[in-house]
């Protein structure tokens, strides 16, 4: 650091006032504290996958000084069918994803540039669909996946939740800041409505598409009440289904819950870092205008 960086730091310190650099420094002590509170549980479940039950409940804790112990995967893995539970998640939640992404765009195209009767009056009934609480309607969406034949299908976890309103609203917030000047002028040199969308308009809302994606493979893959009312076999059952079935046996291995329950939020985490500044684009693209 040269004199002139410090000459700036000293300078700005000083047209500083005590009071607020008491109330940065608050300010940044207060979020530290939040963030240990947050990163605790996850760090304390990833100790315990790999202790025996022993050292899970000593007492007093061993927060840091503890031994890798691989037993807990490993017998998760022999004694459960953790790669069908796995991949039954992964396809499920990569499925439903890719269809909301879809149906989504397609859907918040329509609504956003394209002019049909009734559009605006569709497009406000099923925004007031997402005031209404997702447990009423398990009963009769049961009701119809069982009259349908599709009770514990792949079908009958994934079709349900492509539906998305919050999608579509999204997707059509978006598209809106798009001119309707570069659509137009790329219908007169002979584009159709489908060429438009995939060429051109895809490609300006793909930090939106990044969002949406994020949002809705977390979404599926967490959505525990759904896939249980759908599921009876072993066989059908997804990774935090099967994980949280440890708990109900005569004695649990708390061990194996924990490894479980490292394996069922990792790909989350993986999902989030890769995907990272996607997602803070998406999120971010519409707060500033100019």
């Amino acid at each position: 650091m040269n004199s002139k960086a410090v000459i700036a730091i000293i300078t700005a310190f000083k047209q500083r006032s005590f009071t607020d650099i008491l109330m940065t420094w608050a300010g940044n002590a207060f979020l530290m504290i939040c963030t240990v509170v947050w990163i605790f549980p996850f760090y304390w479940g990833i100790v315990c996958s790999f202790k025996t039950e022993k050292a899970m409940f000593a007492s007093p804790p061993q927060f840091f000084s503890f031994h890798l112990i691989f037993d807990n995967y490993i017998e998760l893995y022999q004694r459960t069918m953790l790669v069908r539970w796995f991949f039954n998640s992964f396809y499920i939640s990569l499925s439903t994803t890719l269809l909301v992404v879809v149906f989504s765009s397609m859907a918040g195209y329509a609504f956003s540039k394209l002019r049909f009767p009734g559009r605006d009056a569709i497009f406000f009934f099923m925004i007031a669909m997402m005031m209404l609480p997702k447990y009423v309607l398990l009963v009769p969406l049961f009701r119809l996946m069982n009259n349908l034949g599709w009770y514990n299908t792949y079908a009958g976890l994934i079709i349900p939740e492509v539906a998305v309103p919050f999608g579509i609203f999204l997707m059509r917030q978006f598209m809106q800041s798009i001119p309707k000047e570069m659509l137009e002028a790329a219908r007169m040199d002979g584009c159709n409505e489908f060429s438009i969308f995939v060429r051109i308009v895809v490609p300006l809302v793909s930090a939106p598409i990044a969002s949406l994606a994020i949002f809705e493979f977390v979404k599926s893959w967490n959505d525990y009440v759904w896939q249980l009312i759908m599921t009876k076999s072993e066989s059908m059952k997804t990774l935090p289904l099967g994980v949280s079935g440890l708990q109900l046996e005569a004695m649990p291995a708390y061990g194996n819950m924990m490894a479980g329950a490292v394996l069922s939020a990792l790909p989350m985490i993986v999902l989030f870092i890769a995907f990272q500044k996607y997602f803070t684009r998406g999120i971010t693209l519409g707060a500033v205008k100019g």
